[in-house]
């Protein structure tokens, strides 16, 4: 594509008033005109003739292969023309994108000749997706632009902010003292049997193998150490509920924070961890993984976890996930609802799940929702407003108490306390050997 600068529109106006001042003084010089708009566009077509051409244009876009929401980060865009990579004058690029991508300006920052920085900033989880890369030139003569449109089709995955996880876990691990780590002397700490050893002062005494003792007439102890490789799956709920806001943040959003701190966790202390997501059908299933090198793969299989719009499907979802769950796990359900009615489906699939496997709730507390029932009325919509909250909560209590005697272990915390309210649960499965 060419099209002229402001310089050459410039130009070629300029030539107008003098054109009409000629023909007032010397009416034979109206000619001045054309040619003058004739100079300016034979000087436009040596200008177009002397600038490089589009097909000559090479255009390389890297983007990152990872965005956190909130996160600043670059993308970078080269741009190189003919065999020795000379560089015309004014080259502007700009980048075609998603609204999701954050793009703080389309026309990027030139760093050195030929590369061009862009400054992103997602706002939204999802999968940022690059359309294109649209870079122009001027000639020699600065009076046409050239044009050159390259599409991209280059998809990233916008999710958590993984570094604040993994410190957001370590920092609860070493103030939790996470087991796993290291051989655990105490019973109560782990019932895997590891060795016997001399019993010494300050050791268990309930950990005494007393027939080892007497026949090699020494006192002799059980070393026990906590059991690894334990399942833990995390079974996002992303149908329409979840993806309501609450406290400024989606639900799903919260959830997704809350699971792959767990992941991490479960990774780190030796147990496989995985992802699985419904809202009316099954959205994602990423098996379980046993190595903390696979939480950067959990991570980016949850940014593709998307905003969902329909109701959620407790029969379709959680059965498929249990068939597919070929021994006992630890199930995490990130979850909400909104009164007993639609939870009933959910509590009868439940039911069945929790007959093979150890099943936690998690459940976010809407703090709006209990204002609205503390805080004292003063007109009569108030009231109105405050006895629907409170139905509301009720009925939300007991759903909560027949998935307890169910067998359930549920997790009822606000949202921002999500994440460490499951790890600390986790941990305590562990320690109390339910897994």
């Amino acid at each position: 594509m060419i099209y002229p600068t402001r310089r050459c529109v410039v130009a070629a106006l300029a030539g107008a008033p003098v054109a009409l001042v000629l023909g007032l003084v010397q009416p034979g010089l109206w000619l001045a005109a054309p040619v003058w708009l004739l100079a300016v566009g034979t000087l436009m077509l040596l200008d177009a003739l002397l600038a490089p051409w589009p097909r000559g244009c090479r255009i390389t876009f890297e983007a990152p292969g990872y965005l956190a929401v909130a996160a600043p980060a670059t993308a970078r865009l080269t741009v190189a023309f003919g065999k020795h990579g000379r560089i015309p004058r004014a080259l502007e690029a700009a980048l075609d994108a998603e609204a999701r991508v954050g793009l703080r300006d389309v026309r990027g920052k030139a760093r050195e000749p030929g590369v061009h920085v862009f400054e992103l900033q997602p706002e939204r989880r999802g999968q940022a997706i690059f359309n294109a890369a649209i870079v122009r030139w001027q000639g020699p003569l600065g009076l046409i632009w050239r044009q050159a449109r390259q599409t991209l089709a280059v998809t990233t995955p916008i999710g958590s902010d993984i570094r604040r996880i993994e410190d957001e876990a370590v920092r609860m691990f070493s103030r939790d003292a996470l087991h796993g780590t290291k051989v655990q002397l105490d019973l109560g700490e782990g019932t895997e049997f590891h060795a016997l050893s001399e019993f010494h002062s300050g050791m268990d005494r309930r950990t005494v193998d007393w027939k080892q003792s007497a026949r090699h007439q020494s006192l002799l102890a059980k070393e026990f150490r906590t059991e690894r490789n334990h399942q833990i799956v995390m079974a996002l709920d992303c149908g329409r509920v979840m993806s309501e806001p609450i406290n400024g943040a989606p639900r799903i959003d919260r959830a997704i924070h809350g699971a792959l701190i767990l992941a991490y966790a479960s990774l780190r202390s030796g147990d496989r961890a995985g992802l699985f997501a419904f809202d009316d059908r099954p959205r994602l299933s990423t098996g379980t993984l046993s190595s903390i090198a696979g939480f950067p793969l959990l991570a980016r299989q949850a940014a593709a976890i998307d905003y969902g719009t329909e109701e959620t499907n407790y029969a379709l979802g959680l059965t498929t996930l249990s068939t597919g769950l070929k021994r006992r796990s630890l199930v995490v359900i990130f979850t909400e609802f909104a009164d007993s009615t639609t939870a009933e489906l959910m509590i009868e699939t439940a039911a069945r799940l929790i007959k093979r496997h150890l099943v936690l709730f998690a459940v976010m507390r809407d703090d709006e929702l209990e204002a609205l029932v503390t805080t004292p009325p003063e007109t009569p919509e108030d009231v109105a407003r405050a006895v629907v909250a409170a139905s509301l909560l009720r009925e939300r209590d007991l759903v909560l108490a027949r998935l307890r005697r169910l067998g359930a272990h549920i997790v009822e915390t606000p949202a921002d306390r999500i994440g460490p309210a499951v790890l600390n649960v986790y941990l305590d499965l562990k320690r109390r050997d339910l897994l």
